[in-house]
């Protein structure tokens, strides 16, 4: 593989750059996102800011990738069953290294949440991985590697939570092979609320329900949805976007697989959010908003709906994380 350098903080200088390069041990922040975004399914997705993993990666003497350490749940230590350490080995398997790689993770992002948790793990590593050993890989090529962990929780590869986790803000993702990733520009008002049910819906279970066909008038709406989502993102056009959150092929059917969806979505466009989806494959809501003020008017409203279920749920507000999974020690 072809390396060239891509940096992912705000260094510039030689001397920042060599500093990294001694480093032997890094702390990152790996966040959470939200795929799909209503009308752009296995391709679109954004970057949330207040919610995601903490890991810890350090170089060691011998060689391999181990993981030494997990807090938050019950996850697997063996690199090769867990989707950090299955995109780590990705990485470290194409390179001829000396040393190995030790990865704790600190996990917040709840596995089945639909907020990016597995690709917060598979993000997490290889970004951590590549800072400690000054920056060989581009974000699209941490992206390849990251892709093969998602893989083992999804039971395929898509990178749409990937991409924005590592790029930050929007990002579309044009095809898986030959990669190619793009970075849309997102309103500087522009607000998240999440509200996350505490239940399971696994990936591999909700692309289980989605129809193998579908009628080619819906296939042309969600297409024009998808079309003016991007125009409206790139020209900060809340009205566009509202007009866009539209998803008439895959929420029909996810939407069945999470109590009180519908309550939520009209409470929340109620109270003058821009739109409401699943966010990935559920159970969490989303929902975008122009201003703090409504998307904290959003979160009463998803509040008022589950807290007269026998539910457990949390729920974020978030401005769009224009830079992705970062350094935080």
């Amino acid at each position: 593989m072809e390396l060239h350098k891509e940096s992912n903080i705000s260094c510039s200088s030689a001397a920042e750059n060599y500093l990294i390069e001694k480093m032997n041990k890094i702390k990152i922040f790996s966040p959470a996102t939200v795929a799909n975004v209503s009308c752009g399914f296995d391709v679109l997705g954004f970057c949330l800011d207040s919610i995601g993993d903490e890991m810890v990666i350090r170089k060691v003497d011998k060689k391999g990738i181990a993981i030494t350490r997990i807090e938050g749940f019950d996850l697997p230590f063996e690199a090769e069953l867990n989707v950090a350490g299955v995109s780590a080995l990705a990485m470290y398997n194409s390179l001829d290294l000396s040393f190995g790689f030790e990865i704790e993770i600190y996990k917040n992002i709840k596995p089945g949440s639909g907020i990016g948790s597995s690709a917060a793990s598979a993000v997490g590593s290889v970004f951590g991985m590549n800072e400690l050993l000054g920056r060989p890989f581009s974000k699209t090529q941490l992206t390849e590697f990251a892709i093969k962990g998602e893989a083992l929780a999804s039971k395929c590869e898509h990178a749409d939570n990937l991409a924005p986790a590592l790029f930050g803000g929007f990002t579309l993702v044009k095809s898986v092979s030959p990669l190619k990733i793009l970075e849309i520009p997102s309103p500087d008002d522009l607000y998240a609320t999440i509200i996350h049910p505490q239940i399971e819906i696994k990936t591999s279970e909700s692309r289980a329900v989605l129809p193998k066909e579908v009628p080619l008038s819906d296939a042309i709406e969600q297409w024009a949805n998808l079309g003016s989502l991007v125009h409206a993102l790139h020209t900060s056009d809340y009205e566009l976007i509202s007009h866009s959150l539209r998803d008439v092929i895959i929420e029909p059917y996810r939407s069945q697989l999470i109590p009180y969806f519908d309550n939520v979505k009209e409470a929340v466009l109620n109270v003058g959010a821009l739109g409401a989806g699943i966010s990935g494959s559920g159970p969490s809501i989303f929902s975008l908003s122009k201003g703090l003020d409504t998307a904290n008017k959003v979160k009463d409203a998803m509040h008022d709906v589950y807290s007269k279920t026998d539910i457990a749920f949390d729920i974020h507000v978030s401005k769009i994380n224009a830079n992705g999974v970062k350094i935080i020690n």
